[in-house]
């Protein structure tokens, strides 16, 4: 094994970025080496692609018809398996039948929160995770305080699935390489390669470019790479692209690195799609997804065709809000560990049923702040993952940013010792932040909805 920044990795990276080498190791990737990771990682994905391309070469009023009988198996199993919605059905005499034909029969019963989520824990559960092979996912917060989703191996298999037939969908085939934007954890020794994480990328033909700050180093940094590498996809949050793109514009007018840009993680504003259209002079396809159920929709057919909701996966709803808006309501089919029925998503959308789809519009979603920590600017999601994946032992936490230096504020798990959680703090981020140990009572909300934002800044 050698350094992950060997000069000799950094050679063949440039060797494989041209023809016809790009093409002989994406062939290798497609028709190789990801047959054979699948089959190690004991994962079935490839026949749940080809069931999504038969799906979706279906008439939408078929597509439709076997949403509700997904729908309906969905609440008929959940009804039977899951604690929680066992005592549910019957404290609200709930007729899954009902909704078999009629979806509107759903209103009978109440929408699930997060606050509920973390309420009920192992009773929202089908089986014991002691019994089944299971991942845990926790929720980024941007909608609300976080909680933790359990997927079986089948619903993970079934999202990966969705990303592999979304991106087909737009041009994007296994042979051609994908790049992520991903957070570069303040490590004191460079790993070794090749890694699992290095073995996973050669299966997916896809790099990584790490970085933990946003000013003018690490976006230039970032253009580099990019140049370097030239992949035909890159997957990020909007508001990094269109800080890179104000950037590419003021230091060199323009400039192209890569095709297609595919948003997701937060809302990409009007704005935002305009300039890195025209700066980075690439295609943008946005998507919706989150922690408690993957993608969910996707603009399968470019700008003009919106948001499509990926009625395979969920069935979608909208309900109205206290403040006269419209809330995302989802009902994910293929988590039979933990079914979500009727979750409230937090964000802002409304459902239209067209000719061929259910699309989402009036779309208002979450939000990714930057914070600046000794005076370079770093985006939350970085500090997420920081928090979750070097220090650990967090539940939520919350910047203010309107005092200095900031207060951060942590809500340490049960069995957590905040005297470890300081230290592991400050050897990443010294003298960054007055740390306060809390409750989630103690986080601020912010605005007329008094909804949680890891930032608060006035």
């Amino acid at each position: 094994m050698i350094r992950a920044d060997h000069p000799v990795l950094r050679m063949g990276e440039a060797i494989f970025a041209q023809q016809p080498f790009r093409l002989l190791k994406g062939c290798l990737s497609a028709y190789i080496a990801y047959p054979v990771a699948e089959r190690r990682e004991k994962r079935v994905i490839r026949p749940k692609l080809n069931e999504l391309r038969r799906h979706y070469k279906l008439p939408f009023e078929k597509r439709l018809s076997i949403a509700r009988e997904k729908l309906y198996q969905t609440l008929v199993f959940a009804g039977q398996s899951v604690p929680y919605y066992r005592d549910l059905f019957t404290a609200t005499r709930f007729d899954p039948e009902k909704a078999r034909s009629d979806p509107g029969w759903l209103a009978e019963l109440p929408y699930l929160t997060k606050d509920i989520i973390r309420e009920q824990g192992e009773r929202l559960l089908s089986r014991p995770l002691a019994e089944v092979r299971h991942h845990a996912c926790k929720t980024g917060g941007s909608t609300g305080v976080s909680c933790v989703i359990y997927y079986d191996q089948e619903a993970a298999d079934h999202s990966a699935a969705v990303t592999l037939y979304a991106r087909e969908r737009i041009g994007k085939k296994k042979y051609k390489p994908e790049l992520h934007c991903a957070c570069r954890f303040p490590d004191p020794i460079p790993p070794q390669w090749p890694s699992r994480e290095d073995w996973h990328c050669l299966a997916m033909n896809r790099s990584n470019i790490f970085f933990d700050r946003i000013d003018d180093i690490g976006l230039e940094t970032m253009w580099r790479t990019l140049k370097r590498r030239r992949p035909y996809l890159v997957h990020e949050h909007p508001s990094t692209i269109y800080a890179l793109a104000c950037y590419i514009e003021r230091q060199y007018g323009a400039g192209k690195a890569f095709e297609v840009f595919e948003s997701s993680g937060e809302l990409l504003q009007p704005y935002m799609r305009e300039k890195i259209t025209r700066v980075l002079c690439c295609r943008i396809v946005d998507r919706y997804g989150l922690a408690e159920l993957g993608v969910m929709a996707y603009e399968l057919n470019g700008e003009q065709g919106g948001l499509q909701v990926l009625e395979s996966e969920a069935w979608p709803e909208d309900r109205r809000t206290s403040d006269g808006g419209d809330e995302l309501v989802l009902t994910g089919f293929r988590n039979r560990l933990m079914p979500l029925i009727r979750l409230a998503t937090g964000d802002k959308a409304k459902v239209q049923q067209t000719e061929n789809a259910f699309v989402l519009t009036e779309v208002v979603g979450r939000i990714h702040d930057v914070v600046p920590i000794n005076g370079i600017p770093h985006p939350t999601h970085h500090i997420m993952d920081i928090l979750d994946h070097r220090v650990g032992g967090i539940q939520e936490f919350q910047i203010d940013l309107r005092v200095s230096p900031p207060v951060l504020r942590i809500v340490p798990e049960p069995q957590a010792d905040p005297a470890n959680i300081t230290a592991r703090l400050e050897s990443y981020w010294p003298g960054a932040f007055t740390i306060e140990y809390a409750g989630h009572d103690a986080l601020v909300r912010v605005g007329h909805r008094a909804k949680f934002r890891h930032v608060v800044a006035a």
